[in-house]
This record gives structure tokens, C-alpha cells and sequence, in this order.
């Protein structure tokens, strides 16, 4: 590898090409000798914008976690709009369509990641829980909006539908599931509380 040669957003070319080797081979895959192979630099630039590879997983987590805050000001605006059946399914799809299911597996696999994770301040499963919280405010948008059932338990409709959505998607050997599959989970899910789908 050619060297002294300044690339353009690095970290971000490292964060793109981690989650490709995720997407396709899986968390067993993923080294620092991988991550900047697949990203055609020499393997100190990984070393020069983080401090140990470690480090960089955490920070690879927390830019992907970023996303689902960006996700969640979209959806909440998409309260009393469309329906909620379809905003939560769509939702749900462009979450675990996206490498969500590969950083969990990741984050399971990695204790060291885990550990630098918590001391950053990230509870439970880390992108899981982001994404129950992105969920509730919906939920609880739509309920403000009338759509949802003044009494439902969003507190447990959320992680509900992220437990099932992520089942659905987890099986990193098969196609991703049909959008109607997705769509029959949630309606499912929010039967008793959703009074439009």
C-alpha cells in the first residue's frame, strides 16, 4: 500500500468498509487487517484516526447509532400521515435491512466492545435500544395523534415490534423477508392498540 497518501474522510471509508465485511462475511471476519484491505489504505491509517481497533468498533457503533437518532425525528414526523401499520413496517425494514442486525451480532460477540460501549454511557444492547426508544416516541406521537389507543402500553408495543422485526431479519443466510411478511408482524403486533393500520 502506497503511503502518504491523504485520503478523504477516512474514517468514513474504514466505517463503510467494516459494515460491507459485516454484511457479507459476518462479525468472525472483521479485523483491523480486513477493514483496511477492504478499504484499500495501509493498515496505520486505521491506527492513526483511532486508538486500538477496539476503539474503532466503538466508534463505528455509536456513527451507526447516530443514524437511528436521525431516523427517529423522520418517523415521529410521519405521525398521522399514512398509516401506522406501514410507517412502523417501513421503519422496522430500514433498520434491519441496514447492517442493525450484523452490529448486534457484533456487539454480542466483542465483550471488549461491550465494556467500552457502557463506559460511553450505551445500556443495554446498543442500536437495539436506540431503536425501541425511536419506536415509543412514535408510538406515543401517533397515540397524541389519536391513531393509537390512549391506554396501549407502548412501553411494551416497542420492544415487542423490535424483537420481532429482528427475528424476522436475523437470518443472515436467507433473503431479507417479503415486505407483507413484515407488514403481517406488525399489524399483528399493534392489533389491539392501533386504531388505523
Amino acid at each position: 500500500m502506497p503511503t502518504g497518501v491523504a485520503l478523504p474522510d477516512a474514517r468514513q471509508q474504514l466505517f463503510d468498509a467494516a459494515e460491507r465485511i459485516l454484511l457479507r462475511d459476518g462479525p468472525n471476519a472483521l479485523t483491523s487487517r480486513a477493514v483496511t484491505a477492504e478499504a484499500g489504505c495501509a493498515k496505520g491509517v486505521l491506527h492513526r484516526h483511532f486508538a486500538d481497533f477496539d476503539a474503532f468498533l466503538a466508534e463505528l457503533v455509536r456513527d451507526r447509532i447516530a443514524r437511528i437518532d436521525e431516523q427517529t425525528g423522520t418517523l415521529r414526523a410521519s405521525a398521522g400521515t399514512g398509516t401506522v401499520t406501514g410507517n412502523l413496517a417501513g421503519a422496522l425494514t430500514e433498520l434491519f435491512e441496514s447492517v442493525a442486525v450484523a452490529i448486534v451480532a457484533l456487539v454480542t460477540f466483542r465483550d471488549e466492545l461491550r465494556a467500552r460501549l457502557r463506559q460511553a454511557g450505551s445500556a443495554g444492547i446498543p442500536l437495539l435500544t436506540e431503536a425501541t426508544a425511536m419506536i415509543a416516541s412514535y408510538l406515543t406521537a401517533e397515540r397524541e395523534a389519536g391513531r393509537v389507543a390512549a391506554d396501549a402500553d407502548v412501553g411494551t408495543l416497542a420492544p415487542t415490534l423490535i424483537g420481532a422485526a429482528h427475528l424476522l431479519f436475523a437470518d443472515r443466510e436467507s433473503p431479507p423477508p417479503a415486505p407483507e411478511a413484515v407488514r403481517r408482524t406488525v399489524a399483528t403486533v399493534v392489533a389491539g392498540a392501533v386504531r388505523e393500520s
